[in-house]
């Protein structure tokens, strides 16, 4: 979204970039090296389509080749360009630096409206696509490995994975090439809706903390607060339903592209969802107020706001109408760099993209480890954790009956206690774990440092000290 005298997404994450490096010590030279997109490649080619050929202008961003594989998603959208998709890249490098997933950073793009076609004529596209970018090593398990973004999922990454296969007979890891794989296809569970619940462990872990409460002017848990979500996708879903089925938060708004819904009471997340995948849109929903100009609601009152969509939703033409205490970035570069300003000014609590919405790369990691170990987590250990687990609870009933004790396990304690950990249960608890890692070391330069006052330029600190330490071990 363009507004006059903002720079452009691009411009913004470099401006950002800067604000954290005056503050740090690095060389101008490795400085240079960090900020700079490494390579771009521009792919058109032709697709025959209903008895014509189309041609097509995709790409592939490689930013930062500090560690390797290169990691980072490919979107199908009409806006996609060279300056998107290079941002996006430098948004990878310093957000797998910041959670600890050893990639360098990289994004992917093709200039497509999916809506325009047919399941088997996007399949033909995505294929000649991903065939170009192959045959020159920009999508390969050890060089570069793409997962779904905007306009892709499950179903374009298998296509993906079964074309590099098809041209690579003899690679035994040929399944790592891609990762957001369906799980028949190579996949992990708990990969679809890593993201959003990666926000909403963000949340969790911000909550712990009753100075970043104050900061923002909340209290108490997350039970009770009122959130609108803008852009109810794949990410913006799934974490508006688990904040409001697990949490108890409330979901007063929701923001799509053709309007809005507005509940003080709290939406249904679950029937807006099928009603949208019915009807095409909110439109028209029947339990909730139906707002045309949904923008609009990103300025009413809430506690939370979630931008779940596109970047540049938050400006310089509605920033300082922005009423939310926390926002929290679901979104790759929701608020730009001049909106990020007023609403600090404001004392408006933002945990960045970089961190909020790692929760997809991180699982994306744990499904490229899976495919190159060739094994199901959890296979190994998950039974022999039962059988421990039932020695325990065997012993404590011997010793209630055997003592007249009369001890009672509560409801539910021993079939719970019992279960071993699968695979989801362990994807969830490496992407807790990752989570809650990666904000302490946010928090410990928001906190321990004076001339750092908010969790953006923390994050960037961190991320980049990091990748400047990866350059350093190479000799640079």
């Amino acid at each position: 979204m363009a507004v006059m005298g903002e720079p452009s997404f691009r411009d913004s994450v470099d401006m950002m970039f800067n604000r954290a490096v005056a503050l740090m010590d690095l060389s101008p030279g490795l400085e240079q090296k960090i900020r700079v997109c490494n390579s771009t490649y521009t792919v058109r080619f032709g697709v025959r389509l209903r008895g014509k050929i189309e041609t097509f202008t995709g790409y592939r961003s490689v930013h930062s080749e500090h560690m390797e594989p290169v990691k980072g998603g490919i979107r199908f959208a009409m806006n996609v360009s060279q300056d998107e998709v290079e941002a996006l890249a430098a948004l990878m490098t310093y957000k797998c630096a910041l959670v600890e997933a050893p990639f360098g950073g990289s994004k992917g793009g093709l200039c497509i409206n999916p809506r325009d076609y047919e399941e088997h004529e996007l399949e033909q596209i995505t294929r000649r696509f991903a065939y170009e970018l192959i045959k020159r090593d920009l999508i390969n398990p050890s060089q570069n490995v793409p997962a779904p973004d905007m306009g892709t999922g499950e179903r374009e990454m298998a296509w993906i994975a079964d074309q590099y296969a098809r041209m690579n007979t003899t690679d035994i890891n040929a399944k790592a090439c891609v990762t957001g794989k369906p799980i028949s296809g190579g996949g992990i569970q708990g990969r679809v809706e890593a993201t959003g619940r990666g926000v909403q462990y963000a949340l969790r872990e911000f909550f712990r903390y009753p100075e970043e409460l104050a900061a923002c002017g909340l209290r108490g848990d997350l039970d009770g607060k009122t959130v609108i979500v803008q852009g109810l996708g794949n990410v913006g879903y799934h974490a508006a339903l688990f904040l409001s089925t697990e949490d108890g938060c409330k979901i007063t708004g929701i923001i799509e592209h053709d309007g809005g819904l507005w509940d003080e009471n709290g939406l249904d997340i679950r029937a807006v969802r099928d009603w949208m995948n019915t009807h095409g849109g909110v439109k028209d929903y029947p339990n909730a107020t139906y707002v045309a100009k949904g923008g609009v609601l990103l300025e009413s009152d809430c506690d939370i706001l979630i931008p779940a969509a596109m970047e540049g939703v938050i400006n310089l033409s509605n920033a300082d109408r922005i009423k939310a205490n926390l926002i929290i970035e679901a979104a790759n570069g929701p608020i730009t760099f001049g909106a990020d300003e007023i609403l600090r000014k404001k004392g408006i609590v933002i945990i960045p993209d970089m961190y909020a919405n790692a929760g997809g790369v991180t699982v994306s990691y744990f499904e490229w480890v899976k495919n190159l170990g060739h094994i199901r987590f959890g296979r190994m250990q998950r039974r022999q954790e039962e059988s421990r687990h039932q020695l325990l609870i065997d012993e404590l009933e011997r010793l209630s009956a055997d003592k007249g004790l009369g001890w009672t396990l509560s409801p539910g304690f021993k079939e719970t206690y019992l279960r071993g950990a699968g695979e989801l249960e362990l994807v969830r608890s490496g992407l807790d774990d990752t989570m809650r890692a990666a904000y302490q070391s946010m928090r410990e330069v928001w906190h321990g440092r004076n001339d750092v006052t908010d969790l953006r330029v923390a994050a960037y600190i961190v991320a980049i000290s990091r990748v400047a330490s990866s350059y350093r071990s190479k000799g640079l």
